[in-house]
């Protein structure tokens, strides 16, 4: 909601949508669980899973994708696995915007403390 708009207004406090952070993962935090990606390229590669699906919730796709192939045509017995894979989607979609936040307000503060020095 208005992030274009923000980026050219406010370009020096607005992480753009490719920015890797420029902040320590550790700032803030005494301590912090690093998210590692649980299917390896050999199975993502092995199973045919589409680029856009290679994220940290892979894993969950390639048993949801498995047992659509097992069961059809009585796909709706793959409801337990579609749940688990989109409620993964949805949590890593909630903490790469918390991440993006973040970013924003730690350049917003930096910024803030530049201009007071």
């Amino acid at each position: 909601m208005g992030n274009a708009l923000t980026h050219y207004l406010k370009p020096d406090v607005m992480p753009g949508p490719d920015v890797v952070p420029t902040f320590d993962p550790l700032l803030g935090f005494e301590s912090r669980k690093e998210r590692v990606m649980i299917a390896t390229q050999e199975e993502m590669e092995s199973a045919k899973l589409p680029l856009e699906f290679r994220d940290y919730c892979a894993h969950l796709a390639i048993a949801y994708q498995a047992c659509r192939s097992d069961t059809f045509p009585f796909v709706y017995k793959c409801a337990h696995q579609k749940h688990e894979y989109l409620t993964c989607e949805y949590e890593d979609y909630v903490l790469r915007m918390k991440e993006f936040e973040r970013e924003r307000r730690l350049l917003e503060r930096q910024k803030r403390l530049n201009k007071a020095a």
